[in-house]
């Protein structure tokens, strides 16, 4: 079955070659590619020069063979323990728990945290069949042994199936003496009032702080 949009499926013309149509179906099942955007690819690769193909289906192989799963965070690494949790500049007290490896490289690329991650890949989804037994929650657990950690900053996605894994996490961890803080959300830079939603403005005033002189 194709997944890739659930509303639409390729319309392939049943003269067009076999291979030609297993490819469009082949990227029509991953995440955010339309029917029209998998055929485009598709005919872009058949006018490809072969060398640039072949790289790419190099490249694809070579992240299912040769990328694993760090053995401290749980982020893709082609190391037993990745870059992160290997630089001693970090900040060990402290763990950003995140949903995806995705997440890892939108905090970083702020600059803003120096700290650790550790990827729960995933939330709970009752609806989806999704429980904590099958996110990395034991992997995070097993990291707050040593006594090292004093903080977990919960940055799971504001919505339903996020908030329930924080409020999890939260319960999990707070009896072992951990700090467990999540990520303010307010108004985004440049936003106006009237075009802020209610869930979004009382996030913001609980989350405000102190108007600090010089600010």
């Amino acid at each position: 079955m194709v997944t890739g949009d659930p509303m639409s499926t390729p319309d392939i013309a049943p003269s067009t070659a076999a291979p030609v149509a297993r490819l469009i179906e082949a990227f029509h099942r991953l995440p955010g590619i339309g029917p029209k955007t998998a055929q485009r690819l598709t005919y872009h690769l058949i006018r490809m020069p072969r060398e640039q193909a072949e790289e790419l289906a190099e490249s694809i192989l070579s992240i299912k063979d040769r990328i694993v799963l760090c053995g401290r965070c749980q982020n893709v690494t082609e190391t037993p323990v990745c870059a992160i949790c290997s630089d001693l500049r970090r900040d060990s007290t402290r763990i950003c728990a995140v949903e995806e490896p995705l997440d890892v490289v939108s905090i970083e690329r702020t600059r803003a945290f120096r700290g650790q991650y550790h990827v729960l890949h995933g939330v709970i989804s009752p609806s989806n069949g999704i429980g904590p037994e099958e996110l990395k929650v034991r992997e995070l657990l097993e990291r707050l042994r040593d006594g090292t950690v004093q903080e977990i900053i919960v940055a799971t996605n504001p919505n339903l199936e996020g908030e329930a894994t924080a409020m999890y996490l939260q319960r999990l961890i707070s009896p072992l003496g951990v700090k467990v803080t999540r990520l303010a959300r307010g108004l985004p830079a440049g936003a106006d009032l009237e075009y802020a939603d209610d869930a979004t403005l009382a996030h913001a005033l609980e989350a405000r702080s102190e108007f600090k002189t010089g600010q």
